[in-house]
């Protein structure tokens, strides 16, 4: 810790040293922005030097239990039913089916590098290796903040369910309005605050003790999804399937085609976000070598399974066109009968449970990128420490669930329909693509330009098709665009794979079909970013200029000042085979 303040006193120790540091920062900026982390001073040097690892304490089937419960919060009781009625009609099942698949991508890509690096930064740690400090600290700021907005929000909305689940209007009875603040600001919410506070002591308190609390509350929500479901399919009819309320609306399984289908995907993938909150407790894993890739890939397959029985109950309990897109599994029963009103009453309760779940993980991962963020240098070293005792960050966790209580105490969020914005996208995307880098370019041995050109040529083309998906009006002529462009993408992935040899191949678990399936994520990441609105670009600007400020003033000043006295990253000499050879032993305990 000596060393560490020592560094800070070189450009923070007076006004005139900072001016100085100031002068000096396109030099600064030009040696730090790019500069890659070795993994071996990722997965050692690092975490011993601000408080020693975090305790080994979790298995497979707690990681399934987290992703579970990160995943399946309350957006899928609203998400499911904007899909059916506007989107996709009863092949809503496909809809969610397919998105499933685009979720597996992406994690397996977050699963190699969680297997190789088991840390707790996650997509921030795997990207710092791959593209840099500057790329990693922009994409880590915006997935923070994402975070806090959307566990405020999440919040928020557990007051608005728990009051459906016992028959109270949250807006009347559970929050004050105060006139004088402008409307969006002005309804005090002391329910979303308690929550946030008592969930951020208990993670504070222990990994294992956070791990058996989701576990009981992942049980019982999804002893109420089975609920759903079975409801669905005793009181549903098959009909529903083909059949619409209004003769004049378009009939059969596929009311939208084809584009409704991957239409409706765009959006219940938001239903998905949450199992890369499980990455970043890699370094909390007994055994990672086995349990990461059953833990993330098992419970991306189990929520899918979840999701398309939840879409087929639906689609039998209503016509797509009945369905109400805001409630849709409450709507389905209200007005039957006074005898079946209860049945929302049930969903509320279910619907809360599942927001604690998809809080709890969510708080848990936002510590833990601050946390080795603040390993990094770039954000101050106080975030980096973990409690001797409990052996977990108790001073990221604490300071950011202290920001998302504040805001959750009066800031009004659109939780339902946009749970995640184009921050977590971005790092989807990002992650897929460096997954690829790392694979096909090693420092010392292959040039990264082959490498850079061809991700550079295959988004933008992607980019092209989604513009291309989005703007064209139907047609023949946008039927031969788009094939165009996807034999071209097809085609970008053939000559890569011949023309370019992989510059190293994972030891433990790697993604299968490389670079195809990664190729597929990024493609499928940057479709999903074409679907967002104005105000998502709007947010990820603003949030991107802020992190650029902020690493312009501080970060560059206080990474530059640790390389200077020597704690900053490896010295780029290290080699792969060496930071292996040192890796090794970890994971075979």
């Amino acid at each position: 810790m000596r060393m560490a303040m020592d560094s800070h006193s070189s450009s923070f120790s007076s006004f005139k040293s900072y001016l100085n540091a100031l002068r000096d920062t396109p030099r600064r900026l030009a040696r730090r922005a790019g500069s890659v982390s070795a993994t071996f001073d990722e997965t050692s040097h690092v975490r011993f030097r601000y408080g020693g690892n975090m305790r080994k304490s979790l298995h497979w089937y707690d990681l399934i239990c987290f992703g579970v419960g990160g995943m399946v919060g309350a957006g899928v009781f609203v998400t499911t039913g904007a899909a059916s009625h506007d989107k996709a009609g009863p092949a809503v099942v496909l809809s969610y089916a397919i998105a499933g698949f685009c979720a597996l991508l992406s994690a397996f890509c977050y699963t190699e590098f969680a297997v190789h690096m088991p840390v707790a930064g996650g997509a921030f740690s795997y990207i710092r290796v791959t593209f840099g400090e500057f790329m990693a600290f922009l994409t880590g700021a915006n997935l923070i903040m994402d975070y806090v907005f959307s566990n405020a929000a999440v919040a928020r909305s557990f007051t608005t369910y728990l009051g459906t689940a016992i028959g109270v209007s949250a807006e009347s009875n559970w929050r004050i309005t105060i006139t004088s603040l402008p409307k969006g600001f002005n309804q005090i919410d002391f329910i979303a605050v308690i929550v946030i506070i008592i969930l951020t002591v208990i993670i504070c308190y222990s990994t294992r003790e956070s791990s058996v609390l989701n576990m009981i509350l992942t049980a019982l929500h999804i002893l109420f999804i089975m609920f759903v479901i079975i409801m669905g399919f005793w009181r549903g009819d098959s009909k529903n399937f083909t059949e619409p309320s209004d003769p004049s609306h378009p009939r059969g399984f596929f009311p939208f085609g084809a584009p409704g289908v991957f239409n409706g995907a765009t959006l219940v993938y938001l239903s998905y976000i949450g199992y890369d909150a499980v990455s970043t407790l890699a370094e909390e894993v007994k055994n990672p070598v086995t349990d990461i890739p059953i833990g993330v890939t098992g419970s991306v397959i189990l929520v899918t399974i979840l999701y398309c029985l939840m879409a087929t109950s639906m689609s039998m309990l209503l016509p797509y066109d009945l369905i109400n897109p805001e409630a849709p599994f409450s709507g389905a029963f209200v007005g039957k009968s006074n005898r079946w009103n209860w049945v929302s009453n049930v969903i509320g309760v279910g619907a809360s449970f599942g927001i604690l779940t998809s809080l709890l993980v969510a708080m848990l991962g936002q510590a833990r990128y601050l946390c080795v963020i603040g390993r990094s240098n770039i954000v101050p070293l106080w975030f980096a420490k973990v409690h001797p005792k409990t052996s977990t960050p108790v001073n990221a966790t604490a300071f950011l669930g202290i920001f998302t209580a504040a805001i959750a105490l009066f800031t009004e969020l659109d939780v339902l329909l946009n749970l995640v914005s184009i921050g977590t996208l971005f790092v989807f995307f990002m992650v897929a693509n460096a997954v690829i880098y790392r694979r096909y370019v090693s420092v010392e041995t292959t040039s990264p330009w082959p490498t850079l050109s061809f991700l550079f040529c295959f988004s933008c083309t992607s980019v092209i098709f989604t513009l291309l998906w989005w703007l064209v009006p139907p047609g023949k002529p946008k039927v031969f665009v788009l094939g165009a462009c996807l034999m071209v993408v097809v085609g970008l992935v053939v000559v890569f794979n011949y023309a370019v040899p992989q510059a190293r191949n994972p030891d433990f678990w790697g993604v299968p079909l490389m670079p195809w399936i990664p190729c597929v994520s990024i493609f499928l990441n940057i479709f999903l970013l074409g679907n967002l609105d104005g105000p998502s670009y709007a947010r990820f600007g603003f949030f991107s200029v802020l992190a650029v400020v902020v690493y312009l003033v501080y970060s560059v000043h206080a990474s530059f000042d640790a390389e200077e006295e020597g704690i900053g990253n490896l010295e780029s000499g290290i080699k792969e085979s060496i930071e292996l050879e040192d890796l090794t032993p970890k994971f075979q305990k």
